[in-house]
């Protein structure tokens, strides 16, 4: 386990999160899973309590502690993509049951927020041509969900 790693605190769907976000990323894995016993907890014994696992290689931890954890838009987690392809992929997986927000943010079933982003984004906004930057910029401000052409012919003008 390395000294720094998210933690990510689910009411009861923990366990159903984890075995979504495994089967989404390559190189992803559940590593080990603890339950509730006898001491008690928010959750009945035999009760899925912790969950660490790798997305891509980074390891997070999820746990069961019950009703009174939420997430909010004040931590996400941002994929980026390479192709258009990804992005519609996980999209497609992780707003269903949940919701799109705008700019490339959506909210999975489980409540907790995603930014799917494709790489040139990145790149062309963090460029030295401030005129394409603010053109890519301005694009994507108008989206939902991220559209590579249309961020791509912004960028040319």
């Amino acid at each position: 386990m390395s000294k720094i790693t998210t933690f990510l605190t689910f009411n009861d769907r923990a366990e159903e999160a984890v075995n979504l976000y495994v089967s989404l990323f390559p190189n992803s894995r559940i590593k080990k899973t603890t339950h509730y016993g006898e001491a008690g907890g928010p959750m009945p014994k035999g009760t899925v309590m912790t969950m660490t696992f790798e997305l891509d290689g980074q390891e997070y931890v999820a746990l069961n502690g019950g009703p009174s954890f939420t997430f909010t838009h004040g931590v996400s987690l941002m994929v980026t993509c390479d192709t258009q392809e990804e992005i519609d992929r996980y999209w497609a997986k992780l707003t269903e049951g949940g919701k799109e927000v705008q700019c490339g943010w959506l909210v999975d079933r489980f409540g907790l927020s995603w930014q799917i982003v494709p790489r040139i984004l990145m790149d062309g906004i963090g460029g030295s041509d401030k005129a394409r930057a603010q053109r890519m910029m301005a694009a994507m401000m108008q989206m939902v969900k991220m559209d590579i052409a249309t961020l791509k012919r912004a960028y040319e003008g």
